[in-house]
Formats: C-alpha cells, sequence, structure tokens
C-alpha cells in the first residue's frame, strides 16, 4: 500500500527516471538561495549599443560608459582609416547601434556614407543624437587653402587624425559623456561620474608625458605621410620632409633620392610612421641616412602595451625617446 507523504517534511516531489523522489524543503530552500547569488553574479545589462569608426573612440567610450554600453569598433589599429569596406558584419552592427562615434574630418568618407544608408538606422543618421563626430568639437589643422586634386589626397576640413594630442581626447571626452547622458538619461548622473574620475587622470596623465618629452622639443623628423601633425604640434617636433611626395602616393626611387640628398644638407633625428603603415620606405630611409626609424601605436591596440588611451599614449612618448637618443 502506498504512504502518504508527510506533509511537514516534504512539500515537492521531482521525477528522476520515471520515480518520484519526494525533495526535503533544506534542499528546497538552498537550491533558490543558490539561483538568487547565481543571477546576482550576472554581468548589468548594457543600457546602449556603441559603434565606432576607429578604436580610440572604442576606448574612450569604454573609459566613460563603462558597463552601461557595448562597444564595437569598425577598424583596429593595424587598419588604415581611409580604407575600409562596408561588409555586411559591419552593416548589422550599424543597424543595432544606438550611438555611433566616428572621427569626422572626412576621415570616413570613403565608406561611412554608405554604412550609414546601408543600416537604415535612423538614430545614427546625420543631424541625430546618435551621431556623434569627434572632429568637430576640436580645432582642426592643415585645413587647405585650395582644394585640387592634383595635390594628392587632401582632406577639405583639415587633418583628421585629432587623437594624436591627448588634449583632444580631452575635449572629446567631455562632448562625449554629455552625449550618453543625452541618449541614455537614466544613467547620466553615471556618465558625468565617470567622465569626471577620467578627466582628473587624464590630465595628471597629460603632465606626466609632456615632462618626459620636453627634450624632443624642436627635433627635425621625417613623416611617413601627413598624418602626425597633432603629435608634433602638441609636442613640438619639427616636421622636415615626408616619405610621401603626396598624401596618399607611395614614394618613388627619385622622391627617395632626392629626399636623400635633403636631409645630407639638413639632417632629421628620426623617420616617422604609424603602426598600419608600410615600413620599407622607412627602412630604405635609414639605410641610406642617418636617421631612426619610429613607429608609434597611432591608436589602442596596434601593441601588447597600446591597450588603452593611457597605454597609446606611454608608448609613444618612449618611442620617441628612445629615437632621439
Amino acid at each position: 500500500m502506498h504512504t502518504p507523504l508527510n506533509t511537514q517534511q516534504h512539500a515537492v516531489t521531482e521525477t528522476v527516471m520515471n520515480k518520484t523522489t519526494p525533495i526535503p524543503f533544506q534542499q528546497i530552500a538552498l537550491r533558490l538561495a543558490m539561483m538568487s547569488v547565481a543571477l546576482c553574479a550576472l554581468p548589468a545589462q548594457a543600457s546602449m549599443n556603441v559603434l565606432t569608426c576607429e578604436p580610440e573612440w572604442a576606448a574612450l567610450v569604454g573609459e566613460l560608459a563603462g558597463d552601461k554600453a557595448s562597444v564595437n569598433s569598425a577598424t583596429t589599429a593595424l587598419q588604415d582609416p581611409h580604407r575600409i569596406e562596408a561588409r555586411p558584419s559591419l552593416i548589422a552592427k550599424a543597424r543595432n547601434a544606438d550611438l555611433l562615434v566616428c572621427t569626422g574630418l572626412d576621415l570616413e568618407v570613403g565608406w561611412l556614407p554608405i554604412l550609414l544608408q546601408q543600416s537604415g538606422n535612423n538614430k545614427i543618421a546625420v543631424g541625430k543624437a546618435g551621431h556623434f563626430m569627434a572632429g568637430s568639437f576640436v580645432s582642426p589643422l592643415d585645413v587647405p587653402t585650395k582644394l585640387d586634386r592634383a595635390d594628392g589626397d587632401v582632406h577639405a576640413a583639415g587633418n583628421p587624425h585629432i587623437q594624436q594630442d591627448p588634449h583632444n581626447i580631452e575635449k572629446v571626452a567631455e562632448a562625449l559623456s554629455k552625449r550618453l547622458a543625452e541618449i541614455d538619461n537614466a544613467n547620466a548622473s553615471y556618465y558625468q561620474g565617470r567622465y569626471k574620475d577620467f578627466s582628473t587622470r587624464w590630465s595628471a596623465a597629460e603632465k606626466k608625458w609632456e615632462q618626459q618629452a620636453a627634450s624632443l622639443k624642436g627635433v627635425a623628423v621625417v613623416e611617413h605621410h601627413k598624418n602626425m601633425a597633432y603629435l608634433l604640434n602638441w609636442l613640438g617636433l619639427r616636421s622636415v620632409a615626408t616619405l610621401e611626395p603626396k598624401p596618399g602616393v607611395e614614394p618613388s626611387a627619385s622622391h627617395l633620392a632626392a629626399l636623400q640628398a635633403q636631409l645630407q644638407k639638413a639632417p632629421a633625428k628620426i623617420v616617422l610612421r604609424a603602426a598600419y603603415q608600410d615600413d620599407r620606405a622607412s627602412k630604405w630611409l635609414v639605410e641610406h641616412a642617418s636617421v631612426k626609424a619610429v613607429v608609434v601605436p597611432f591608436s589602442v591596440g596596434a601593441d601588447d602595451k597600446s591597450k588603452d588611451l593611457f597605454g597609446m599614449f606611454d608608448v609613444t612618448v618612449q618611442r620617441l625617446l628612445e629615437g632621439v637618443k
């Protein structure tokens, strides 16, 4: 005969291999407690999806938004940000983005308009709160007085490589924290608090870098491409030539020979290029002129030591100092 369960000891049954087994209340309580702990351990749900065009802005969003944002970058530090494809996977990320953060100043002119059109995402359309162009918040350098395609790959709005000056990073951070708060007003105080913390740490780092790099002022350098203006302007370095005869045009043998002759009369200390740029021309110059090659990260993620914005500038200053020894 079946004996009824003692309801004071067993209130729930569990089926295991077609057999009904009673579960004591103590085990039920333990399981519920474990489930509660597991739920508390789950990561907080991000408030917004952010797509950036370059990794420096992905790093900055991470500093300002913390776990309130899920961030993807369209490019890496080892890619030329001028030239990428609006791939289907990238279009999908743009379609789901609440905020788009790019440099602007025509840096992404070859692919961003296609990305925006194909995504069909009105949140990140031009003129919307979700469309953030970092270049709008700084004073651009090298704004051309005339536009002529014969002059090479010239940007009408000025030099777009603004991330090479930490003072520009600070300006963009202030504006970006406000935009995050505008889009996600429920977490506005959170973004403001993180901005204040970042700004304090960033200001201290700026002073450190400028003290370390004081000896670089006036040093003559050869640039691979006209993309170092903000770095040179910040540290007082002096550009005397470029490996490219015109922006975006690869150097010919005759141009390199002329550059070698120029440097014999007016020497430079270093030839400077970004991590994503081809090293063949700079290697040639090192072999034929008394210069050292210096490769700077240019963006976050170019090497193991440039994992964030602070690391990017740490490495940049260190390599410049090593190059002029």
